[in-house]
């Protein structure tokens, strides 16, 4: 089975083309910033997936989806490759996206991308150790009904 389910933000407008022809097809190209859930020291926080959707998901991609907006995407991954200008074979893995919706309100949306233009991104705290598990603050073992 080649089935994949994602959620993240828009890294840029989605690239959109329309095949030659009798009945032209949306093309849409856009990437996907992921967050991982866990991160260890020197290693990045997201991952960059390529995404392409074709026909009416295209459609919509181009109509409704830009820069920063937080989806949530199902599809299938496809590999593929190709030789570069330079005689160099390229590998390529792309998402085909299957279905796509969005993951934030409009409200919500709006209210996150203007945050980002007035205020700087700070660091945000992280909750989970260097070990991966999240650190419980003191006296509050206590209050955990199973210790």
């Amino acid at each position: 089975m080649n089935k994949v389910v994602l959620m993240g933000r828009l890294t840029r407008d989605p690239d959109v083309r329309y095949t030659q022809g009798d009945r032209p097809l949306a093309v849409a190209r856009y990437t996907l910033a992921v967050n991982r859930r866990f991160k260890r020291d020197n290693e990045p926080d997201a991952d960059f997936i390529n995404c392409v959707a074709f026909g009416r998901a295209g459609e919509f991609a181009e109509k409704y989806l830009k820069k920063g907006t937080k989806i949530v995407v199902s599809g299938r991954i496809q590999t593929g490759s190709y030789t570069n200008k330079d005689g160099m074979k390229v590998y390529t893995t792309d998402v085909v996206i299957e279905e796509q919706d969005f993951a934030e309100s409009k409200a919500v949306a709006a209210q996150n991308m203007a945050a980002s233009v007035t205020q700087p991104s700070a660091p945000q705290p992280s909750a989970a150790s260097s070990d991966g598990f999240m650190n419980i603050p003191d006296g509050l073992e206590e209050e955990l009904p199973f210790s």
